[in-house]
């Protein structure tokens, strides 16, 4: 057997970088590239591969927060439909621990991500070593098993021909559709520089095929003939549309069968905001179109989405007593959630077959014409209303959002993740173009955004990627802001800035608290010792320029419109900071969210809301 020697490191990065993957019948080189903080741990193992392996064509971006390069190569890996994606690496201790937020935020979003974390030494010699966390009942544990819980596969390479096995269970689980997530390797400082004879067959070029996985024969028969017995039926699409590339066939579906199509927040983007079977967003954050539809329809057609509490607000819905639910899903279990009936298929061939199925039986919905266009028509005219909202005492937050969604052009890419923003842009938001809506909600991580952006910008460097986030989140985390001047890659950063975590203080509000309680950016009174004091005013746009961006600073319409022009123009990364209303985001359209009141309390108004939300979940919530 012919074999190379190299150390541990080396060879992760030669075989990385031979790795390719095949979706009808097209190649994709997988791995583009490694993006990391380099410190003990990693600086003399991945990083020494990096600067001196002279045939790697890995490209290597220097990162300024780990949590945030685990974003960006998620956003990245998402916006690739998941067939590129970015090794990450960190030293070891605070630096693994950081990426740990963004790895529990691409397993729950289902994207690929590589993590390399340093760890250790193996040899245990030096322990313990900087930034070491020892556990005296077990040496092996180190900061690195954290990873465990929001990794879809682990492992530690303690040994270099370990490696062999590791990496190929690695490409596995980052290819497969139904399991892939955050794949972590441990890598012990002194083992990737540790040397091995590798064989040579390792390094080959491998394709890895993500196959169309179609319906089995009573599958398909089962889900047929459920939906022939149905008249109402409302899909709803999820991210797994994207990812299958099955947009243009969810449209064919809808449009032969006159069937409504609602969103989940990944979904959304599927279908431009204008066609006539687009009622938006559906569930705890849906348009009023979506949510009397989703509580009136027999059959609800789950398309690639895991149905969190949110689109399926939080089990209640679906409050058709006879409703049943065909999920359309590739993994088993997201396929079951809700007692579905499960068709295990690729969104694209499970829409193909059923639609073909249905065409034989002659299968037409319910809904008239004019029942759906009253019910878009309505909802338009909300959005309207919520666009154009006036104040004298400053920009509402919708009527921000209204000026910037006009503004909006198909090949601009709009990224957003926490706070009141997913709501808005759920219910609001016009979608211009196929896939310009990039929402992180799985796991709705403050800081995403920005981190985000760039990731969408490295995928996309044709279009605009804007940021839209609040206050809250940008200070959370916009390192990545600086790698993106670092990279010459414009982004654009929209902050709403809104006094604070705008939608948890509405929320309390809304659950008996007289006016939200640890949410709002205000400064300690000195007469009430608490919170309650006047606004911290941050001049969000100073913090741009001092990093070397461009940056502009509105509080009225026609400064956000010039703003936005402007900022069209530039080059290098911009940043808008929006100054509008607090508390000035839209508000839910027959729907619910479960969230824990408390059954006792010294207020009267929060023992009235444990009460109200009690009695919605008897008559309303699913135990399943």
């Amino acid at each position: 057997m012919k074999t190379i020697r190299l150390t541990t490191a080396q060879a992760l990065l030669k075989f990385l970088d031979a790795q390719y993957v095949e979706f009808d019948g097209e190649e994709h080189k997988f791995v583009k590239g490694v993006y990391g903080i380099f410190g003990h741990g990693n600086l003399l193992g991945i990083g020494e591969g990096l600067e001196n392996m002279k045939d790697l064509s890995l490209k290597f971006y220097q990162g300024h927060n780990e949590q945030g390069i685990v974003h960006a190569a998620t956003a990245f890996a998402k916006q690739k439909n998941r067939l590129e994606i970015f090794a990450c690496t960190s030293s070891i201790g605070p630096g693994a621990l950081n990426m740990v937020t963004g790895a529990a935020t691409a397993t729950v979003n289902r994207i690929p991500v590589l993590l390399l974390p340093g760890d250790i030494f193996a040899d245990r010699q030096p322990d313990p070593v900087l930034q070491q966390i020892e556990m005296p009942y077990n040496p092996k544990i180190t900061a690195n098993d954290a990873f465990k819980a929001v990794s879809k596969y682990w492992d530690r390479i303690e040994r270099p021909e370990q490696l062999i096995t590791a990496a190929l269970n690695a490409m596995r689980v980052l290819t497969d559709p139904a399991e892939t997530g955050a794949v972590t390797l441990a890598l012990p400082q002194d083992v990737q520089g540790e040397a091995y004879d590798y064989p040579v067959e390792f390094f080959e070029k491998r394709v890895h095929h993500i196959d169309r996985r179609p319906p089995s024969e009573s599958a398909l028969v089962r889900a047929l003939r459920l939906i022939k017995t149905k008249k109402k039926p409302l899909i709803i699409a999820g991210g797994g549309v994207h990812y299958s590339q099955a947009v243009d066939t969810l449209r064919e579906f809808a449009e032969a069968f006159n069937i409504p199509v609602s969103f989940t927040q990944a979904g959304k983007g599927a279908m431009l905001w204008d066609h006539p079977l687009n009622m938006g967003g559906v569930g705890t954050t849906g348009t009023l179109a979506a949510n009397k539809l989703a509580k009136e329809a027999d059959l609800i057609i789950a398309v690639g989405t895991r149905l969190m509490d949110f689109p399926t607000a939080s089990k209640t819905a679906f409050q058709n007593p006879n409703v049943k639910i065909l999920s359309i899903n590739v993994n088993n279990f997201d396929g079951l959630k809700m007692d579905a009936e499960h068709l295990n298929a690729d969104a694209m061939l499970g829409l193909e077959v059923l639609m073909e199925g249905l065409k034989k039986e002659g299968y037409r919905s319910n809904y008239s014409k004019e029942e759906l266009e009253t019910l878009k028509e309505e909802w338009d005219r909300e959005v309207d209303r919520l666009y154009h909202l006036e104040s004298e005492k400053g920009l509402p937050q919708t009527t921000a959002l209204g000026i910037i969604n006009d503004f909006a052009t198909e090949n601009d890419v709009f990224v957003a993740a926490a706070g009141s923003l997913p709501g808005d842009l759920h219910r609001l938001w016009r979608c211009k173009g196929i896939k310009s809506y990039h929402m992180e909600y799985g796991f709705s991580c403050m800081g995403y955004e920005v981190s985000g952006t760039f990731g969408v910008k490295m995928a996309e460097p044709e279009k605009e990627a804007y940021a839209l986030l609040s206050d809250g989140s940008f200070l959370m985390l916009h390192s990545e802001f600086l790698t993106s001047l670092q990279e010459r890659m414009k982004i654009n950063v929209i902050i709403l800035d809104n006094g604070g975590f705008q939608s948890i203080n509405s929320l309390q509000k809304s659950h008996g608290s007289a006016k939200g309680f640890g949410n709002e950016l205000r400064y300690r009174s000195k007469e009430t010792g608490k919170l309650d004091d006047d606004y911290i005013q941050i001049d969000f746009a100073g913090i741009a320029k001092s990093l070397g961006a461009k940056a502009y600073t509105a509080r009225n319409e026609n400064e956000l419109r010039k703003a936005l022009e402007e900022a069209r123009k530039e080059s290098t990364s911009v940043l808008i900071d929006v100054k509008v209303l607090p508390g000035t985001q839209s508000g839910g359209y027959e729907s619910w969210w479960r969230v824990g009141v408390a059954e006792v309390s010294e207020s009267d108004s929060v023992k009235k809301a444990y009460m109200e939300d009690s009695e919605y979940m008897k008559k309303h919530a699913r135990k399943w």
